[in-house]
Protein backbone atom coordinates (compact mmCIF):
# COMPACT_ATOMS: atom_id res chain seq x y z
CA UNK A 1 0.00 0.00 0.00
CA UNK A 2 1.86 3.12 -1.09
CA UNK A 3 1.00 6.59 -1.84
CA UNK A 4 -2.55 6.41 0.03
CA UNK A 5 -3.89 9.75 1.00
CA UNK A 6 -6.67 11.10 2.98
CA UNK A 7 -8.97 13.28 0.77
CA UNK A 8 -11.34 15.15 3.09
CA UNK A 9 -14.51 15.68 0.49
CA UNK A 10 -15.30 19.15 1.94
CA UNK A 11 -11.92 20.47 1.61
CA UNK A 12 -11.72 21.59 5.16
CA UNK A 13 -8.14 20.29 5.06
CA UNK A 14 -5.56 19.10 2.50
CA UNK A 15 -4.74 15.73 1.38
CA UNK A 16 -3.03 13.55 4.22
CA UNK A 17 -0.62 11.24 2.81
CA UNK A 18 -0.41 8.01 4.93
CA UNK A 19 2.78 7.08 5.73
CA UNK A 20 3.93 3.72 8.48
CA UNK A 21 2.71 4.39 11.33
CA UNK A 22 -0.38 5.66 13.81
CA UNK A 23 -2.28 8.90 11.78
CA UNK A 24 -4.54 10.34 14.83
CA UNK A 25 -8.04 11.99 13.49
CA UNK A 26 -8.91 14.78 16.21
CA UNK A 27 -11.43 16.95 16.53
CA UNK A 28 -9.52 20.34 17.46
CA UNK A 29 -10.41 23.03 19.60
CA UNK A 30 -12.62 25.18 16.93
CA UNK A 31 -14.60 22.19 15.69
CA UNK A 32 -12.48 21.33 12.88
CA UNK A 33 -11.56 18.19 12.26
CA UNK A 34 -7.89 17.07 11.20
CA UNK A 35 -5.57 14.60 10.83
CA UNK A 36 -1.84 14.45 12.39
CA UNK A 37 0.24 13.67 15.44
CA UNK A 38 0.47 17.94 16.11
CA UNK A 39 -3.21 18.60 15.96
CA UNK A 40 -4.19 19.07 19.23
CA UNK A 41 -7.68 18.22 20.25
CA UNK A 42 -10.01 15.03 20.73
CA UNK A 43 -9.05 11.68 19.64
CA UNK A 44 -11.98 10.17 17.46
CA UNK A 45 -10.07 7.46 15.86
CA UNK A 46 -6.69 6.49 14.69
CA UNK A 47 -5.61 5.37 10.82
CA UNK A 48 -2.98 2.43 11.35
CA UNK A 49 -0.50 1.66 8.58
CA UNK A 50 2.23 -0.99 8.55
CA UNK A 51 3.45 -3.74 6.51
CA UNK A 52 0.66 -5.89 7.65
CA UNK A 53 -1.66 -3.60 6.11
CA UNK A 54 -4.23 -0.68 6.67
CA UNK A 55 -7.20 -0.13 9.17
CA UNK A 56 -8.88 1.83 11.65
CA UNK A 57 -9.23 2.46 15.36
CA UNK A 58 -11.98 3.84 16.99
CA UNK A 59 -11.41 4.53 20.66
CA UNK A 60 -13.56 2.99 23.29
CA UNK A 61 -16.85 4.92 23.94
CA UNK A 62 -16.33 6.84 21.14
CA UNK A 63 -19.42 7.14 18.54
CA UNK A 64 -19.77 8.56 14.98
CA UNK A 65 -17.45 6.53 13.30
CA UNK A 66 -18.49 5.04 10.11
CA UNK A 67 -17.08 2.99 7.25
CA UNK A 68 -18.83 2.92 4.31
CA UNK A 69 -22.22 3.17 5.80
CA UNK A 70 -21.56 1.00 8.43
CA UNK A 71 -20.39 2.34 12.17
CA UNK A 72 -17.38 1.09 13.58
CA UNK A 73 -16.71 0.40 16.90
CA UNK A 74 -13.26 -1.00 17.74
CA UNK A 75 -11.48 -1.94 14.69
CA UNK A 76 -12.14 -2.40 11.19
CA UNK A 77 -9.62 -3.58 7.57
CA UNK A 78 -9.15 -0.80 5.22
CA UNK A 79 -9.40 -0.69 1.26
CA UNK A 80 -8.39 1.77 -1.27
CA UNK A 81 -11.81 3.73 -2.09
CA UNK A 82 -12.98 3.64 1.28
CA UNK A 83 -14.99 6.40 2.86
CA UNK A 84 -14.69 7.32 6.18
CA UNK A 85 -17.31 9.09 8.52
CA UNK A 86 -15.83 10.62 11.20
CA UNK A 87 -18.02 13.36 13.36
CA UNK A 88 -20.04 14.22 10.40
CA UNK A 89 -16.87 14.48 7.74
CA UNK A 90 -16.59 12.27 4.87
CA UNK A 91 -12.58 11.03 4.48
CA UNK A 92 -11.63 9.08 1.04
CA UNK A 93 -9.16 6.63 0.98
CA UNK A 94 -7.73 6.96 -2.52
CA UNK A 95 -4.49 5.84 -4.26
CA UNK A 96 -3.00 6.80 -7.49
CA UNK A 97 -4.96 5.13 -10.63
CA UNK A 98 -3.21 2.79 -12.62
CA UNK A 99 -1.13 3.39 -15.47
CA UNK A 100 -2.92 1.91 -19.06
CA UNK A 101 -0.89 -1.48 -19.90
CA UNK A 102 1.39 -0.59 -23.40
CA UNK A 103 -0.09 -4.28 -24.78
CA UNK A 104 -3.15 -5.02 -24.16
CA UNK A 105 -4.49 -8.93 -24.00
CA UNK A 106 -7.13 -9.86 -26.99
CA UNK A 107 -6.64 -13.29 -25.82
CA UNK A 108 -10.65 -14.98 -25.11
CA UNK A 109 -11.32 -15.46 -21.60
CA UNK A 110 -14.87 -16.31 -21.65
CA UNK A 111 -14.47 -19.72 -19.90
CA UNK A 112 -12.52 -18.40 -17.12
CA UNK A 113 -14.30 -17.89 -14.08
CA UNK A 114 -11.23 -16.22 -11.45
CA UNK A 115 -11.72 -12.84 -12.20
CA UNK A 116 -15.17 -11.47 -10.61
CA UNK A 117 -16.45 -8.56 -9.60
CA UNK A 118 -17.96 -8.85 -6.31
CA UNK A 119 -20.48 -6.54 -4.48
CA UNK A 120 -18.96 -5.40 -0.95
CA UNK A 121 -22.08 -3.09 -0.18
CA UNK A 122 -24.99 -1.71 -1.29
CA UNK A 123 -27.40 -3.55 -4.27
CA UNK A 124 -25.26 -6.43 -5.01
CA UNK A 125 -23.62 -6.81 -1.54
CA UNK A 126 -22.37 -10.79 -1.50
CA UNK A 127 -22.98 -11.55 -5.53
CA UNK A 128 -19.90 -11.95 -7.71
CA UNK A 129 -19.94 -11.47 -11.54
CA UNK A 130 -17.87 -13.61 -13.54
CA UNK A 131 -15.56 -10.93 -16.37
CA UNK A 132 -15.14 -13.01 -18.94
CA UNK A 133 -17.20 -10.77 -21.38
CA UNK A 134 -17.79 -7.67 -21.27
CA UNK A 135 -20.69 -6.08 -18.55
CA UNK A 136 -22.69 -3.30 -19.11
CA UNK A 137 -23.30 -1.78 -16.00
CA UNK A 138 -26.81 0.65 -15.72
CA UNK A 139 -30.65 0.39 -14.93
CA UNK A 140 -31.52 -1.18 -18.66
CA UNK A 141 -33.00 -4.31 -18.99
CA UNK A 142 -30.02 -6.06 -20.95
CA UNK A 143 -27.46 -4.20 -18.33
CA UNK A 144 -25.64 -7.12 -16.85
CA UNK A 145 -24.80 -5.49 -13.60
CA UNK A 146 -27.98 -3.59 -13.18
CA UNK A 147 -28.60 -0.72 -10.76
CA UNK A 148 -31.85 0.28 -10.01
CA UNK A 149 -31.35 4.03 -8.97
CA UNK A 150 -33.77 6.60 -10.41
CA UNK A 151 -31.14 9.15 -11.38
CA UNK A 152 -28.28 6.67 -12.69
CA UNK A 153 -27.70 5.93 -16.56
CA UNK A 154 -29.44 3.22 -18.60
CA UNK A 155 -25.85 2.71 -19.91
CA UNK A 156 -23.01 3.91 -17.28
CA UNK A 157 -20.38 2.23 -18.34
CA UNK A 158 -18.67 -1.12 -19.81
CA UNK A 159 -16.06 -3.19 -18.01
CA UNK A 160 -13.78 -5.56 -20.18
CA UNK A 161 -11.44 -7.50 -19.27
CA UNK A 162 -7.93 -8.02 -20.49
CA UNK A 163 -5.71 -10.44 -19.16
CA UNK A 164 -5.56 -9.73 -15.28
CA UNK A 165 -6.72 -6.23 -15.99
CA UNK A 166 -10.13 -4.45 -16.96
CA UNK A 167 -10.50 -1.38 -18.75
CA UNK A 168 -13.86 0.96 -17.32
CA UNK A 169 -14.74 2.76 -20.22
CA UNK A 170 -17.78 5.27 -19.72
CA UNK A 171 -20.50 5.73 -22.10
CA UNK A 172 -22.37 8.92 -20.22
CA UNK A 173 -21.63 11.92 -18.42
CA UNK A 174 -21.35 10.38 -14.79
CA UNK A 175 -18.24 9.16 -13.00
CA UNK A 176 -17.31 5.98 -11.69
CA UNK A 177 -15.09 6.43 -8.58
CA UNK A 178 -11.99 3.75 -8.63
CA UNK A 179 -10.25 3.48 -5.47
CA UNK A 180 -11.75 6.86 -4.20
CA UNK A 181 -11.18 8.85 -7.33
CA UNK A 182 -14.50 9.94 -9.86
CA UNK A 183 -12.62 8.55 -13.19
CA UNK A 184 -14.40 8.41 -16.24
CA UNK A 185 -12.47 5.80 -17.56
CA UNK A 186 -9.57 3.68 -15.88
CA UNK A 187 -7.62 0.64 -15.92
CA UNK A 188 -8.78 -1.67 -12.60
CA UNK A 189 -6.78 -4.73 -11.19
CA UNK A 190 -7.05 -6.62 -8.49
CA UNK A 191 -7.92 -5.04 -4.92
CA UNK A 192 -9.36 -1.96 -6.75
CA UNK A 193 -12.32 -0.75 -5.62
CA UNK A 194 -15.11 0.82 -7.44
CA UNK A 195 -18.36 2.42 -6.63
CA UNK A 196 -21.61 3.49 -9.05
CA UNK A 197 -24.16 6.04 -7.73
CA UNK A 198 -22.52 6.85 -4.10
CA UNK A 199 -23.26 3.30 -2.32
CA UNK A 200 -22.88 0.50 -4.56
CA UNK A 201 -19.26 -0.86 -4.11
CA UNK A 202 -17.25 -3.94 -5.92
CA UNK A 203 -14.23 -5.18 -5.71
CA UNK A 204 -12.34 -6.84 -8.27
CA UNK A 205 -10.52 -10.22 -7.35
CA UNK A 206 -7.81 -11.60 -9.16
CA UNK A 207 -6.26 -14.92 -8.07
CA UNK A 208 -2.70 -14.65 -7.35
CA UNK A 209 -0.28 -17.14 -9.93
CA UNK A 210 2.18 -19.09 -8.04
CA UNK A 211 5.65 -17.99 -8.54
CA UNK A 212 7.24 -20.79 -11.25
CA UNK A 213 9.89 -22.93 -10.11
CA UNK A 214 12.60 -23.79 -12.70
CA UNK A 215 13.12 -27.73 -12.93
CA UNK A 216 16.48 -27.68 -11.73
CA UNK A 217 16.04 -25.90 -8.86
CA UNK A 218 17.23 -27.93 -5.78
CA UNK A 219 14.83 -29.44 -3.06
CA UNK A 220 15.36 -28.33 0.08
CA UNK A 221 14.91 -30.84 2.82
CA UNK A 222 15.06 -30.10 6.72
CA UNK A 223 18.67 -30.89 7.02
CA UNK A 224 19.50 -28.60 4.00
CA UNK A 225 19.77 -28.15 0.20
CA UNK A 226 19.53 -31.88 -1.80
CA UNK A 227 21.04 -31.99 -5.42
CA UNK A 228 18.91 -31.08 -8.24
CA UNK A 229 16.91 -34.20 -9.12
CA UNK A 230 17.23 -36.27 -6.12
CA UNK A 231 14.11 -36.03 -4.28
CA UNK A 232 14.33 -35.39 -0.52
CA UNK A 233 12.54 -38.27 1.30
CA UNK A 234 10.75 -37.07 5.07
CA UNK A 235 11.97 -38.56 7.90
CA UNK A 236 10.22 -41.52 9.10
CA UNK A 237 7.24 -40.28 11.97
CA UNK A 238 5.36 -43.08 14.24
CA UNK A 239 2.32 -42.70 13.42
CA UNK A 240 0.46 -41.35 16.39
CA UNK A 241 -3.21 -40.65 15.39
CA UNK A 242 -3.44 -43.74 14.16
CA UNK A 243 -1.68 -45.78 16.90
CA UNK A 244 -4.42 -43.70 19.56
CA UNK A 245 -7.51 -44.93 17.07
CA UNK A 246 -6.30 -48.29 17.26
CA UNK A 247 -6.26 -47.97 21.17
CA UNK A 248 -9.61 -46.10 21.53
CA UNK A 249 -11.25 -49.08 19.18
CA UNK A 250 -9.90 -51.33 21.82
CA UNK A 251 -10.75 -49.86 24.87
CA UNK A 252 -14.66 -49.81 23.39
CA UNK A 253 -14.72 -52.90 22.18
CA UNK A 254 -13.63 -54.12 25.72
CA UNK A 255 -16.13 -52.08 27.16
CA UNK A 256 -19.12 -53.75 24.87
CA UNK A 257 -17.61 -57.20 25.33
CA UNK A 258 -17.34 -57.12 29.05
CA UNK A 259 -20.88 -55.30 29.45
CA UNK A 260 -22.40 -57.28 27.23
CA UNK A 261 -21.57 -60.35 29.80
Amino acid sequence: MSDLRIHFSNRQQADHFLSQGVHRVVRQPNGVLAIGDAAPGVLLAQICLDRRGLWLQVPGGARGVHLNGRQVRRMALLRAGDAIYVDGVELLLQAPLRAMPAVLDPGDHLGDPRVVLRGVAGQHHGRSFTLGPARLVGTSREADIRIDAAAFPARHALLERHGDVVLLRSLGSEPTVVNGVPVRDAVIGAGDQLVFDGQHRFVLEVPAVPAEVPLDAPVVAMDGPVAAGKVARPATRLPWLLLAALLLGLVLSALLWFGAR
